[in-house]
């Protein structure tokens, strides 16, 4: 299990960057209002501003920016306000022992996946897998509540009280739960950020992609021997695949069934307008003859 980060408290201050596309920041209102809802103070980063071809600033720009929000001591969480592509090009360069040195909630999801997994690899730290800041005026009430994961220790406990889930395959199962956006982990595998899926609980979602391209995703995984690993499966939402549930539900019983672990589709995690955060890193108990996903808190 990963090293827990400092809880936050109402008053504190926390840093806005965008470390893939370039944000709005004429959008950026909700976001704003949203965080003094929640007590916080707010630095927006350099990145929010810039624009480098189709990236929030050059890989240096969006470097510093990160580095800055991890040296600064009034910066007690840095929140990505959006995805898209980008992030794994700083990934090589980030300072892990300073973020080791100065740990702090670091909080995204989507293109964000690939810094998940080398913060939670280099740096020993668990981060949040939750809505980017850029969205919070379209995600609803019970994701916004999530956010309040981040301000005192608290067990989170997925049940078919917040959506109907289906159990792919059964089983009980205790690990690590990582993971994220299907394709950027998929863009880990052959580099020295490749997710490692030993005994753990891998969760998985993704945005607009076919079937026969998470098919593709989902054979490299299985080639790069990384399906066989793991303790179990939490699936999130794999939204705009242009299929329905059946036919997604059915490519993941040819992947998972024969592994011998619970699997959980259903999960309200990733692009929707519910998008229910978690900590990575943190341990996880995935029950799927229960439909059940309990989640040991990601602060102390």
């Amino acid at each position: 299990m990963k090293s827990t980060v400092p809880h936050l408290q109402k008053g504190d201050t926390v840093g806005l960057v965008a470390l893939s596309s370039p944000a709005q920041p004429e959008k950026l209102g909700d976001a704003i209002a949203f965080l003094e809802e929640l007590g916080l103070n707010y630095i927006i980063g350099d990145t929010i501003q810039a624009k480098y071809d189709y990236l929030a600033g050059s890989d240096e720009e969006r470097l510093a920016d990160f580095h800055e929000m991890v040296r600064n001591p009034e910066v007690k969480a840095i929140f990505c306000v959006k995805g898209g592509y980008g992030s794994a090009r700083i990934a090589e360069k980030i300072d892990y022992g300073l973020l080791e040195e100065n740990p702090k909630v670091f909080w995204g999801f989507s293109d964000l996946t690939y810094l998940h997994c080398a913060i939670n690899e280099y740096a020993n730290l668990v981060t949040f897998h939750g809505p980017l800041l850029m969205s919070v005026g379209r995600i609803d009430d019970l994701s916004k509540k999530m956010f309040l994961q981040l301000f005192s220790p608290m067990e989170l406990q997925y049940t078919e009280d917040i959506s109907p889930l289906t159990t792919i395959a059964p089983g009980v199962a205790r690990g690590e739960i990582i993971g994220g956006n299907l394709r950027r982990l998929v863009n880990t595998l052959g580099t020295k950020f490749e997710i490692s899926t030993e005994g753990r609980i891998l969760l998985i979602e993704e945005l607009g992609e076919t079937i026969p391209n998470i098919d593709a995703m989902l054979q490299q995984l299985k080639q790069a021997r990384k399906l066989e690993q793991l303790a179990g499966v939490v699936i999130g939402s794999f939204t705009q695949t242009e299929a329905d549930e059946a036919v997604l539900f059915a490519l993941m019983k040819d992947y998972f069934t024969d592994l011998g672990i619970p699997v959980v589709a259903g999960f309200k995690m990733g692009h929707d307008s519910t998008n229910i955060a978690i900590p990575l890193g943190v341990d996880a108990i995935l029950d799927a003859q229960e439909k059940v996903l309990k989640i040991l808190p990601g602060v102390h």
